[in-house]
């Protein structure tokens, strides 16, 4: 399982009404950190099927999204709940500090 690509069009469904714990990775194609944290996140995807839910936000195709969340430096991982930003974390970062953020 990879994580969902979450646009407008269903952000609120997949991300603000979510009864799970949303992580929601902020990247871009030419990020290179980007790169080596995507196939983490899809692994994070995964591991949590069922007590959370991940997604990634394309900043170059979504930039209303990433203007909304005051996006400044790729890649940006948000964790949601309940609608409500409850974690923040910016550049690369391993696995276990990534599964750490949904902690909450």
């Amino acid at each position: 399982m990879s994580a969902i690509q979450i646009t407008k069009d269903n952000f609120e469904s997949e991300v603000l009404k979510s009864n799970v714990p949303v992580l929601v990775d902020f990247w871009a194609a030419w990020c290179g950190p980007c790169k080596m944290v995507g196939p983490i996140v899809d692994e994070i995807a995964t591991d949590m099927a069922g007590k959370a839910k991940v997604g990634k936000i394309n900043v170059d195709e979504e930039q209303h999204l990433a203007r909304e969340f005051a996006i400044m430096s790729i890649p940006t991982l948000i964790v949601f709940k309940d609608g409500q930003v409850v974690n923040k974390i910016v550049g690369a970062r391993s696995k276990s500090e990534l599964m750490e953020l949904l902690k909450v």
